[in-house]
């Protein structure tokens, strides 16, 4: 077998372990969580279990399966086959979990019911996204969104679950469906949250009259590499340099003892950076 064949066969097994994992998942925190407690989820998962509680008819996974065939339309024009093939054995997967999955969680407080639900469904949804697929529904519209405009997945979510929970006012109580849209903002920041569980970085600048010592001190005590920049100082008119680098969160604390150890006066900026691509850190998710 060559090295190639071995490598896409590696990375076949792991995207369909990552969208099993967490199409199981989601659908305990749907079956054993949501639907006890009359909830109600976002997305395509919630509209179908609308259309289950108003109608009684089928399932909750066999109208998931229905209301995601002309949506896959759009994952195969839009995005690629290869994403098409993994989230249609996603949905597959999840239509298929949500009917398995036959016990209870013994979770009596509904404020309780709705955290740990949207915990479970946000970590699911999250591990499922990390792989090169979706599990259908608005999966595939957040992540042509996210494509094209760059708009974060999680934030999708919310603003159509907003949508989705306003014309839902006639079939669930005003209290349900409150806890619900609290559940939703939930799973919204527990899927961003997983999704960038991996690619938190800290992206740091340094400006010190030592800066050519720090980023070579960076480059062979920390083995990362830093950018000099040219900067002028707007009070005094003076010329500084300037150090860009970007580390793993567990490199903070050396940077910091390896900076202030070469000029105590250094002055030093962190912010967080969710998603760095390049040698050393991601590589570029193609779908």
């Amino acid at each position: 077998m060559s090295s190639n064949t071995a490598h896409r066969l590696n990375t076949l097994g792991w995207n369909l372990a990552l969208i099993s994992l967490g199409s199981f998942l989601f659908a305990i925190g749907l079956k054993a969580i949501v639907i006890p407690h009359k909830m109600i989820t976002g997305g395509i998962s919630g509209a179908g279990l609308l259309v289950f509680y108003w109608t009684g008819l089928l399932s909750p996974g066999i109208w998931y399966f229905l209301i995601n065939l002309p949506i896959f339309i759009l994952g195969w024009i839009m995005v690629s086959r290869r994403f098409f093939f993994y989230s249609l054995y996603g949905m597959l997967v999840l239509s298929a979990a949500i009917d398995m999955v036959s016990f209870q969680f013994p979770i009596q407080d509904t404020f309780l019911a709705m955290l740990a639900g949207g915990v479970i469904l946000g970590a699911g949804s999250g591990v499922i996204l990390h792989s090169l697929g979706s599990a259908g529904g608005t999966d595939i519209i957040a992540i042509i969104l996210h494509q094209r405009l760059n708009l974060r997945m999680g934030s999708f979510y919310f603003a159509f679950n907003l949508i989705l929970f306003a014309s839902s006012l006639s079939i669930i109580r005003v209290d349900l469906l409150l806890y619900s849209l609290a559940m939703s903002f939930v799973t919204s920041r527990v899927l961003d949250s997983v999704l960038t569980l991996f690619n938190q970085r800290k992206l740091v600048f340094i400006i010190s009259d030592q800066a050519t010592a720090i980023g070579k001190a960076i480059n062979e005590r920390l083995r990362r590499g830093a950018t000099l920049l040219e900067g002028v100082g707007s009070y005094t008119g003076k010329k500084r340099r300037m150090v860009l680098t970007v580390v793993h969160n567990i490199q903070l604390k050396r940077l910091e003892e390896t900076v202030f150890s070469l000029d105590p006066d250094a002055f030093v900026i962190m912010e967080n950076t969710y998603n760095v691509m390049g040698k050393g850190f991601s590589k570029r998710k193609i779908y």
